[in-house]
């Protein structure tokens, strides 16, 4: 089984919809830290899980944008699943809102 982890940074705004008082609502912005997990047991022609850089296309079109405008409800949850759903071979990501806020999304 090969392995891949690829470690990016953003900075995106966004805003919650949330059922309670809260100050998220607002809309407000983050340098977020994108770890992204890939993993196949086959390299493709080109000896490679998947090519870094389009694992970088994906995430940095969130980078200085409105992350609304592509998930509906942008906790760092919807992130992080959004995230892994759209990258070929992901199996895992962690967004790292703040330190002391981490997020990881795994499939089953």
């Amino acid at each position: 089984m090969y392995y891949l982890i690829k470690n990016l940074e953003i900075s995106s705004a966004h805003c919650l919809r949330l059922d309670y008082d809260s100050k998220c609502k607002n809309i407000h912005g983050h340098n977020w830290n994108i770890i992204i997990f890939c993993k196949n047991k086959e390299l493709n022609h080109n000896g490679m899980v998947i090519d870094f850089n389009d694992i970088k296309e994906i995430v940095m079109q969130l980078d200085h944008d409105n992350i609304n405008n592509y998930i509906e409800q942008p906790t760092a949850e919807n992130i992080a699943k959004y995230l892994c759903e759209k990258i070929p071979f992901c199996y895992k990501v962690k967004v790292v809102e703040s330190k002391n806020n981490i997020v990881i999304y795994e499939k089953v």
